[in-house]
C-alpha cells in the first residue's frame, strides 16, 4: 500500500471517530434535554406531578392512623366552616376552608405539602388545635386542590401567598387577632422562607414540620436516592427551565437562608426516619435560626411525627404556645 493510500485510510478513519463522537454526543445531549423536561413537567406542573408518586417516594406507611384520621375528619367537618378565597399577587384565585371558633385564642394558617391539600395533611392537627380554641384556615397552595395555578412553587412563590392569607386574616379578625403559621414538607418550606419576610406583628411563630432546606437540595437529594441520578447537568438544566416556564429559580430563595433574618421563633419539627426530606436538612435550618428549638421524632418517617408520637408533639406544641405568648 502507497503511503498516499495509507495517509486517507487513516484520514477517513479519524472523521468516522470524530462523526461517532459529534453523534454520541448529540444523542447524550439530546436524551439529557428530554429527561429534564421530564423532570420539570414531573415536578413542577400541575396536571402531571401526582399525590401517588410523592407518597411512594416519600415511603410513610398511612395504614396504621386511616381510622384514626377518618374519626378526626367526621368531626372536623361537623363543626362550622366556609370556603374563602383570595387573589394571589400575580392573579391566581387562591382557596381556602375556615373553621371559625368563637372568643379564640388565635388563628392557625395551615399550609400543606407538595401534590397533597391542607385536608388531607392537617385533618387531626385541625382538630388538635381547635380543642386547644385556636380557629383554623386551611389552605390550597398555588397549583393544588381548589387553587388556580398551573406552576407549584416550592415556597419560593406561595411565600407570597401565605403573605395575602395573613393579610386577609387580619382584615377579617383584626391584628389583635395573633396568628401562628404551620407548615407540613414544602408547606414547612413555604412557612420558613416566609418568616424572611415582613410580617405583621400578630404573627406569633412558625411550626415547621419536615421542612427542606430549598428545592435545589430536595431535588438533588431525591435524583440521587430515588433515580440514581447526578445532580449535574440535569439539575442545571430543569432549573433553566422552571426559569423559563414558572419564573423563578430553585436556589432563588431558600428555607435555610430566609430564616436568618426571622423575627419570630420557630419550632423545628423532623421525623428521624425521614428519607425523602433528609433530618439533616432540619439540622442545618436549625443551626441558621437565632431563634429556634427542634424537636427530632424517633422513628418518624416524612410527614409522620404528629402521628408517631403524638403526645410528644403535642407536649412540645404547648410549650410554644408558651413561647410565643398565644
Amino acid at each position: 500500500m502507497k503511503k498516499s493510500d495509507l495517509w486517507k485510510c487513516n484520514h477517513c478513519d479519524k472523521k468516522k471517530i470524530t462523526g461517532l463522537i459529534a453523534g454520541t454526543a448529540i444523542i447524550a445531549a439530546a436524551s439529557e434535554l428530554l429527561l429534564s423536561l421530564y423532570f420539570v413537567k414531573r415536578t413542577l406542573v400541575r396536571s402531571k406531578a401526582k399525590v401517588e408518586d410523592t407518597m411512594k417516594m416519600a415511603g410513610t406507611d398511612w395504614s396504621a392512623y386511616v381510622s384514626g384520621i377518618r374519626e378526626d375528619r367526621e368531626w372536623l367537618w361537623q363543626h362550622e366552616h366556609e370556603s374563602v378565597t383570595i387573589l394571589s399577587r400575580d392573579g391566581l384565585k387562591l382557596s381556602g376552608t375556615m373553621f371559625p371558633v368563637e372568643n379564640s385564642r388565635g388563628t392557625v394558617l395551615c399550609l400543606h405539602g407538595y401534590t397533597s391539600n391542607a385536608e388531607q395533611d392537617y385533618t387531626s392537627l385541625a382538630r388538635y388545635y381547635m380543642e386547644n380554641n385556636f380557629q383554623i384556615l386551611l389552605v390550597d397552595h398555588r397549583a393544588h386542590g381548589q387553587s388556580e395555578g398551573t406552576y407549584i412553587g416550592f415556597g419560593i412563590l406561595d411565600r407570597y401567598d401565605a403573605l395575602k392569607w395573613i393579610e386577609y386574616l387580619n382584615h377579617r379578625f383584626g391584628t389583635e387577632k395573633k396568628i401562628l403559621v404551620q407548615g407540613t414538607s414544602m408547606g414547612a418550606a413555604t412557612a420558613l422562607m416566609l418568616s424572611g419576610l415582613k410580617l405583621p406583628k400578630n404573627v406569633a411563630g412558625i411550626v415547621s414540620d419536615c421542612a427542606f432546606t430549598s428545592p435545589w437540595d430536595v431535588f438533588k437529594s431525591v435524583l440521587k436516592n430515588w433515580y440514581h441520578l447526578p445532580a449535574f447537568p440535569l439539575l442545571h438544566i430543569t432549573n433553566w427551565m422552571a426559569k423559563k416556564l414558572a419564573g423563578y429559580d430553585y436556589r432563588s430563595c431558600t428555607a435555610k437562608e430566609e430564616v436568618k433574618k426571622s423575627s419570630v421563633p420557630i419550632l423545628l419539627i423532623h421525623g428521624e426516619k425521614d428519607t425523602f426530606v433528609p433530618t439533616s436538612m432540619c439540622e442545618e435550618i436549625y443551626r441558621n435560626c437565632p431563634d429556634a428549638e427542634m424537636q427530632i421524632i424517633a422513628g418518624a418517617s416524612h410527614a409522620e411525627s404528629f402521628y408517631k408520637d403524638t403526645a410528644l408533639y403535642k407536649k412540645r406544641l404547648q410549650e410554644f404556645f408558651v413561647k410565643c405568648e398565644i
